[in-house]
This record gives C-alpha cells, structure tokens and sequence, in this order.
C-alpha cells in the first residue's frame, strides 16, 4: 500500500528516558514505515543553526556553542537547575523541530510515518498526530538500563525522569500503549499497531 507523499498519517511514539523508543520504533523501520527521531533533529539543529544557538545562548546567559558544537553537559545543568530557562530553550528548538517535521512528512508515501519524541506531549508535538504510541517500562529497569551504559549516574536519571511527564499522564492520552519490560512482546505489539494504523488509513480512504 503507498501512499501520496505528505497524504499519509501521523504516529507519535513517545515514553519515558530509558523506556526503549528508539527499539521499538526500529521494528517499525522494518515494517518500513518512516521515523523523524525528535531528539536526533533538536540535537542537529542546535548543531548548525547559527541564529538559534545565538537565542539559545542569550537565554542561557553565556556562550553554549564553543567552537560551534552544544556544550550538552553545561547545557544539562543549566536546565536541570533552573526549570524558566529550560522553557525558554524549548521555545526556541521545538518549533524549529516541528518545521523540520512538516518539511520532513511532505516527502513521505507511507500509509503512515512516525515521530519519535521523548517529550511529545511536554511539547505540544501530540497535537500534530494522529495517532499516539506510549512506551512503558518500570522505573527501575529504565534506571538500570541508562546507568549501565555509564551514560549516567543513578541520581541524574532520577532527577531527569522527574521533569519529564509520569507515565500515568502519557497513557491517560495515548491510543496504544508498548509494554517494554524484561519479559514482554514487543514485536506482535508493534505488529498489532502497524496492522491497526494500515486498517485505519484504508478506512480514511475509502470514505
């Protein structure tokens, strides 16, 4: 089934740091449906648009860009201690982020194309879909999952999940839901999603 490019639906996966997004969203790569990873384009756009790094240093206060690149860490403890300059960055990336999306979906002929995005409803991103996917893991196992990859300590994952939205707020307003613990299915989830999105894009057609 192929669609028009930009005529198909929008599915956001979203769950907590440490819930597995990125795995389940490459199931659906191999069903071949098109992912924009949120995150990947926020960190590229922060990369290479001088005008935005200059916003973004403004509300920081201090040059966050030596030598062109996003100092991530200096970043991380500015936000994570001071929540307003937090919501002045992701005033600045998010809307850039969504215009990269719009542009990004315009190209696409799937029946449906997904964004991945840790903070798809923190952002107002959930607006933009048709379709919401949350990922769920226990806490605990996420928390094991970031730490032993030495990306982070146990204290900064915990104090990162706390600004993130709690898991019974994402499901509350998510149209399926991934169960990504130690002993789940993922794939006939994913599976069952993919055939639950084909059917309703082929209904959305016919009428």
């Amino acid at each position: 089934m192929k669609a028009e490019a930009g005529s198909g639906l929008k599915l956001g996966v979203t769950g907590g740091m440490g819930s597995g997004k990125s795995t389940v969203c490459k199931v659906f790569s191999v069903l071949g449906i098109p992912v924009f990873s949120a995150d990947d384009e926020a960190k590229r756009i922060q990369d290479n648009d001088r005008e935005l790094q200059a916003a973004i240093s403004s509300v920081a206060g201090k040059d966050l860009f030596p030598g062109g690149r996003l100092d991530r860490a200096e970043m991380a403890r500015l936000i994570f201690s001071d929540r307003s300059i937090l919501e002045k960055v992701n005033s600045i990336v998010h809307p850039a982020v969504f215009n990269s999306f719009r542009k990004w979906f315009l190209n696409q002929s799937s029946p449906y194309s997904i964004m991945e995005a840790a903070i798809l409803f923190e952002s107002g991103a959930f607006k933009m879909m048709d379709r919401i996917v949350t990922v769920i893991t226990p806490l605990e196992e996420r928390i094991e999952r970031l730490v032993s990859g030495n990306r982070f300590t146990r204290e900064q994952v915990i104090e990162r999940v706390g600004n993130q939205l709690d898991d019974a707020s994402r499901i509350a307003d998510s149209d399926f839901l991934i169960f990504n613990s130690e002993n789940d299915m993922v794939i006939p989830a994913v599976l069952g999603i993919h055939a639950e999105m084909l059917k309703l894009y082929g209904k959305i057609n016919r009428d």
